[in-house]
Formats: structure tokens, sequence, C-alpha cells
């Protein structure tokens, strides 16, 4: 069957797909969309608008000259560029949804530990809340050894 031929290959790697600095402004865009707290609707406006995103890449052309009047953006070139690529929002989604793992287990292993903390307070200080102590969070709490191996997946 020759019609098919060439049609049933496997999808490349994203290694193949972006180059070095797209894929560091999309690394970017995912860590800020994370960090806001935006992960769920991030994602669903990127999945709504997947099968457009050539023509988001050229709305970004359009308006280039009017944003970099008013911003100075390095990386507004680079990010319309990865946006021409088909793959580069399935490649967004990904990351957006690695990190956002990395950040919910932080934030489990985060409220674990103060659960821990408060048992070793007095009655009034857990209760009443009078006198509650300042505490600091262990730096092995607030960044996990296995954080990096969620980095490198992500790249």
């Amino acid at each position: 069957m020759s019609f098919l031929k060439g049609g049933a290959d496997l999808p490349r790697s994203e290694k193949e797909v972006l180059p070095q600095e797209e894929a560091a402004v999309l690394d970017k865009l995912a860590r800020k969309t994370v960090e806001k707290g935006m992960t769920v609707p991030a994602i669903l406006l990127l999945e709504s608008v997947k099968p457009l995103n050539f023509i988001g890449s050229q709305v970004l052309v359009f308006f280039e000259p009017i944003v970099q009047t008013v911003f100075n953006f390095k990386d507004y070139d680079t990010f319309r560029c990865a946006l021409e690529k088909r793959e580069s929002i399935e490649i967004l989604i990904t990351r957006i949804e690695a990190f956002d793992a990395v950040a919910q287990k932080r934030e489990k292993a985060i409220k674990k530990w103060y659960k821990q903390e408060k048992k070793k307070w007095k009655w009034y200080q857990r209760y009443i809340g009078v006198f509650r102590p300042k505490v600091q969070i262990p730096d092995e709490i607030l960044n996990p050894p296995d954080e990096t191996a969620a980095d490198g997946a992500g790249q």
C-alpha cells in the first residue's frame, strides 16, 4: 500500500522538533504559568486552540510592532517561531503538567511538614493562635532532590 507510505510514522521526539532557544522560552512560560496558579485554565485554553496554533503565531506577527514599541520582549519572536510548529502546543502542555506535578508534590510536602510542626506547639498556639512561633521551612522540603529529575524530563 504505497499511498500510506510515511503516513504511519511515529511522532518525532521533542528534541528534534524545537531548537534550544524555543525550548527555553516554552520552559519559561510553563514555569510562570505554574507559579501564577493558572495551570488548569492554561491547559484548557491550549487544548481548545491547538488546531489554531499557526494562526495564533501569525496574529503575533501582526501585533509585533505594537507590542515591541510598548514592551521590549526579547523572547517574543522566539515564542512566535515556536508556535508555528504544530507540536509546540503539545510540548508546552506536557511541560506545564510536569512543572505542576512538581509544584503539587512540593506543596503536599510543605503541608505535611507544617502539620507535624504544629503538633510541637502548645495548645493555645495551635487552637487560639496566640503567640504563634515563626517557622522556617527547611530547604530539603522546599527543594526536594528529585525535583531536578522532573526539570530534566521536561527538556
